[in-house]
């Protein structure tokens, strides 16, 4: 009599096809010892998971980063110090997945967290009074030498070189108006925008109107920030252009549409 009486035909025989499946996996096991693996050969079909590198501020001081960063339930790839020479800490193995974007697109891509490096840099962020506490310079120098090898080894893109403001625009600020994105776009990291062009734009700007938000809300998309469709300079709307704003012209980033916005807005390589 069988022994699953409760349980229906089908499913019997597919247990019982299971256990000696794996009956005789054992037994090969057994006999022949470990697997062997060959790494002789490899595959041209493959490429890197890592699309993105997302920077991030910590908001908190150097000892607080860290007890956040390995204690709970967020986590970043790397994490650069604040102290005079900074240190680089490998806290995830890049070929494993961190938990530091969370809900957000770039590009239309929104698993972050899978498809991106995460480094975080001990700073304080937003102050408060309308202050941002600055980078070091021996922070920024460590940042360039770290990102120019990652985008190297994973064949990152310019454009996919953000900051977590650009791909979660409705809730996050990171890395801040400091943020020397300039200076690294000079230095050949990430993505900048044709000055000059801009320059121009900005002076045909004076005769003739603004664009309108559904020409804004395509121009970003286009740019890779998740927009919406409204055809208005709504509230989620402009806390996109506030966050284009940080990164292209932290001067001011109130998130209203204006033409030098417009104008580097359309000068973006």
């Amino acid at each position: 009599m069988s022994k699953l009486p409760f349980l229906a035909p089908a499913l019997k025989r597919g247990i019982q096809i299971g256990v000696l499946s794996l009956t005789a996996l054992l037994a090969a096991c057994g006999s022949s010892g470990p697997i062997k693996f060959d790494d002789s050969y490899s595959s041209q079909g493959q490429n890197s998971r890592v699309r993105y590198l997302v920077l991030h501020y910590t908001a908190g001081d150097h000892a607080t980063s860290l007890k956040v960063l390995t204690q709970r339930d967020v986590s970043a790839h790397y994490l650069i110090s604040d102290e005079r020479r900074p240190t680089v800490y490998r806290l995830v193995p890049e070929e494993r997945r961190a938990w530091h974007a969370g809900i957000g697109s770039w590009y239309g891509f929104t698993d972050l967290n899978t498809g991106s490096i995460g480094i975080e840099i001990v700073n304080m962020g937003r102050m408060g009074n309308g202050r941002w506490e600055p980078y070091t310079q021996g922070q920024i120098n460590t940042l360039k030498v770290l990102l120019k090898d990652l985008a190297q080894r994973h064949n990152i893109s310019p454009r996919n070189i953000v900051g977590h403001s650009d791909v979660a625009p409705q809730r996050k600020t990171d890395p801040g108006p400091h943020f020397p994105w300039k200076e690294l776009a000079q230095d050949g990291i990430g993505r900048w925008y044709k000055e000059a062009q801009a320059r121009a734009l900005l002076a045909q700007y004076a005769t003739r109107p603004l664009p309108s938000a559904s020409q804004v809300q395509a121009w970003l998309r286009k740019a890779g920030y998740e927009t919406p469709e409204s055809g208005m300079f709504d509230k989620a709307t402009q806390n996109v252009i506030a966050a284009f704003q940080m990164h292209y012209r932290p001067a001011r980033y109130d998130g209203i549409l204006d033409a030098e916005t417009a104008a580097i807005l359309q000068s973006l390589d």
